[in-house]
């Protein structure tokens, strides 16, 4: 198997990753990715660090079978897995967006009750729903065209019983959600046109582990239905920032972007209107306008 392991590689990096790609060379493509998140790290990018690390730890974590041969052949440089861990463990103390967005929302979590906050990620669900669609044309990723379906389940679920076979297909969302993250469809997925600057990758989702905070919410719902579920933490309320995905594409500081600012507005304009107490109207209404956005358009 073709590998350049033991010393970073010669060929750039989007050279690398490419060749991995082609090769469906995983543990190469793990190596590649950490690498980049090493150099971006040394060279003071915090926030491009956080992206590439986690993209090798989601690679090397996801194909157990790859990692356990890797880990005999010792394909990878020594500690490469533990030092990528205690890398993504420090960068996840500094002073990122991501991590200062995700503070502000468990701290203002902790004050709402349950129902509020169920209320408040389903409206970033509804963003999300068109980035998914975008992305379920993609082999593999069928899985994401079916994120309306759950939408407008979940929102009748909290109005009135569903029935079992609806039911049902909430549970095998969560299941199929969460075995994509782990396929090569997901980590070596394609990308596909959108309204900003370059193509949306499928692994953008990596980004704040959209996937399982997706998976987490429904399943939450699920259990919340049958009376032993957690309340939400809020973890897909960020999710709609998208930060991988303008990480990659641009330069500087993201939170800049009249994108990422316009997101930012609408987390905090979401939260005045669910602990406002809204009737089911005007969140029918508020979702409508979500799904017929593209957060991508300045």
């Amino acid at each position: 198997m073709f590998h350049l392991f033991g010393k970073k590689g010669s060929a750039d990096p989007q050279s690398r990753i490419q060749l991995a790609l082609e090769k469906q060379d995983y543990a190469e493509l793990a190596q590649a990715y950490y690498d980049m998140g090493v150099s971006a790290m040394d060279g003071g990018d915090a926030a491009r660090a956080m992206l590439w690390l986690s993209r090798a730890d989601t690679v090397y974590s996801a194909a157990d079978e790859l990692y356990s041969e890797a880990d005999k052949k010792r394909l990878f440089r020594p500690r490469m897995t533990e030092d990528c861990s205690d890398r993504i463990g420090t960068l996840e103390e500094a002073p990122l967006l991501v991590n200062e967005i995700i503070r502000e929302i468990e701290e203002k979590v902790e004050e709402m009750s349950d129902a509020p906050v169920r209320v408040w990620s389903l409206l970033t669900l509804a963003r999300l729903e068109g980035v998914c669609k975008k992305l379920s044309a993609l082999p593999g990723c069928e899985v994401l065209a079916g994120l309306g379906c759950f939408l407008d389940l979940t929102v009748k679920s909290f109005q009135e019983a569903i029935t079992r076979e609806e039911f049902e297909d909430l549970k095998d969302a969560c299941s199929t959600l969460y075995e994509f993250s782990d396929s090569p469809s997901f980590f070596a997925g394609g990308e596909v046109p959108c309204a900003g600057p370059a193509p949306i990758q499928v692994f953008d989702l990596n980004g704040m582990t959209t996937l399982l905070n997706l998976e987490g919410f429904l399943d939450g719902q699920l259990r919340h239905l049958t009376g032993d579920g957690p309340d939400d933490d809020g973890s897909l309320i960020p999710c709609a920032l998208l930060p991988d995905y303008w990480l990659r594409v641009t330069e500087g500081e993201i939170r800049e972007l009249p994108q990422v600012k316009a997101e930012l507005e609408r987390i905090w304009a979401d939260c005045a209107f669910v602990s406002s107490g809204p009737s089911w109207g005007a969140v029918a209404e508020r979702i409508a306008a979500y799904r017929a956005l593209d957060i991508f358009s300045v």
